[in-house]
Parts: structure tokens; sequence; C-alpha cells
């Protein structure tokens, strides 16, 4: 129905499409190194990558300025996911501050790869209440983005990330609040998260809208027309998130085309990662083209 072939300018788009991560296909294309996803993901017609740092750090300078020098030349948005294991509600509070610290790591490599924003994960909920969570998070957060400018980068976004199992902190309301701390921070909205904590809530324009009225009514509409998206479909159970799924799993939501429409009639410019299991970048190529579609 969509095909995986398409171009698009980065120069002169109004949204931008990528996957978060590397997908199997391009490994069984015959590519090994990150640094060769700029020219595949240009080659298929996205111009989006998010560099996955979930389980570390530890990538070298000169790999991360490899990639971002191909991701240049080859016209395609970097953004970084901050490890999973950061966890600005802790009840320990040495984790809490070592979440700061992986957070300016995330920055540091984000400056060498030119990337312009990190996805930063809140953390869970533990066994205080989520206010109480939240009253841990935000001083924590605060802390970060003053040392983050000290350390000379504040051309950076921060991007908290709205989280898809009940447990975790990071509700839509807990990441705007959470925004609502520095006029520089977005959203990341990950609409299959928000499915899941809805226990499938996401089903029409309207439920869509519904997100986009939410964080304009509170952030304004600068920061809701530059919105960081994640989208893909998800199982989920009463806990919320249990899995992500495909494209092609036609039992699971949320579907993407009552979304596009909402992105083009409010005529905004967010960047859309596609996290579909294992196939994220085919899938991210056919958001695209749903998008088009309608346009």
């Amino acid at each position: 129905m969509y095909d995986l072939v398409d171009t698009i300018s980065y120069k002169k788009a109004m949204i931008w499409f990528g996957p978060s991560g590397n997908s199997e296909k391009f490994y069984k294309d015959g590519n090994k190194k990150s640094h060769q996803m700029p020219q595949w993901l240009n080659e298929m017609g996205l111009n989006a990558y998010e560099y996955q740092c979930n389980k570390g750090t530890n990538i070298k300078k000169q790999t991360a300025q490899q990639i971002g020098e191909e991701a240049k030349k080859y016209n395609i948005r970097m953004s970084i996911h901050a490890p999973y294991y950061i966890n600005l509600s802790s009840r320990d509070e040495v984790k809490r501050k070592n979440s700061i610290q992986y957070i300016l790591n995330t920055l540091e490599i984000a400056k060498w790869m030119g990337a312009d924003r990190i996805v930063i994960h809140p953390g869970s909920i533990g066994k205080f209440t989520r206010d109480e969570a939240l009253a841990l998070a935000l001083p924590i957060l605060t802390e970060a983005i003053k040392k983050a400018d000290e350390s000379g980068f504040s051309d950076i976004t921060l991007c908290p990330e709205v989280l898809g199992k009940l447990s975790n902190l990071g509700s839509l309301d807990e990441v705007i609040m959470m925004c609502q701390l520095d006029e520089r921070m977005i959203p990341c909205v990950d609409f299959g998260h928000i499915h899941a904590r809805t226990l499938g809530g996401l089903n029409t324009a309207e439920d869509f809208n519904k997100v986009f009225d939410k964080i304009e009514n509170k952030l304004g509409r600068e920061r809701t027309e530059k919105l960081h998206i994640h989208f893909s479909k998800v199982e989920f159970t009463q806990a919320g998130e249990k899995k992500h799924r495909t494209l092609q799993e036609s039992q699971f939501g949320p579907n993407f085309e009552p979304l596009a429409e909402v992105l083009i009639k409010r005529n905004i410019e967010p960047v859309v990662i596609c996290e579909s299991r294992e196939r994220m970048a085919e899938d991210a190529v056919i958001l695209k083209q749903i998008y088009q579609s309608l346009k």
C-alpha cells in the first residue's frame, strides 16, 4: 500500500520522520555501524534518527562525531534517548543525583553528534504517591537544567517523555509540569504510551486533539508546534504498557491516521520518531506516507 522509497528535504520539510534505533533490516541490508544509518535512512526517504543511549552513555567521541557528520551530510535531524536507568524520583538521593550526571553525559554526546534534543525517562513512582514522586523529581530536573547551561549545553532541548506504565512517573500532566520548569523544555509525547495508560483511549482525531489542546493550554502554541513525538502500536494490560508492536499488527492501537489528521489540521512541525518493534524505520516510512496521503 505504501512505497518504502520516497524522498524528503530536511531543509524544506514541515515535519520529520525517523526511527528510534536501528531496525533489523538495517543489518540485513549489510550494514554494521550506526554511522551508516543516516545514508540508509535518507535512501528510504526519512529525515530523522533517534540514537539510543538507553543502555548507557559509553559511545566514543569520535564515533559520535562520525554519526553527526553523516547526519549533516544526508540531512538527518538527530535526537538522543538518554539512559533508561535515569530515575528522577528515586528514594535514594545518590541515585537521583546520579541521574543529573547521566543527563549531562547524554547532552555531551548530543553536542558531539549535532543532536538538538535528548529524551529523558522520568523514572518510577515506587512506594511514593504520584505527588511525592513529582516533588522529588522537579528539583533534580531543575538542577540538571542549571548544570546543563553551565556546561554549555543550553542549545540542546530536554524532552521528558510520557511513559506507558501506570507505575511510572510520566503521565501527560506530570510531563507538562516538568516542562513548566523552563520554557525551553519540550514534551516527548509518546502516543502509544498514552494509549496504554488510558487503556485504549486514543481512537479518534478528537481523542488526539484533546492531548494537543492540553499541552497548548499549559505550555503555549510555540512549544506545541515543535513537539517531540514517539509513536508505535502498543500492547497493554490493566497496568499499562506491556510491549511495543508494529503497524502490521492491526489488533493493537493506536492508529496513526487520526493523529496525522490532527497534525495536518493544526499545521505543526513535530519530530515523529517511530518505535515499532524491530521494524522502526520501515514503519516510520509508512507513517510518513500516511501523513502525506492525507495532506
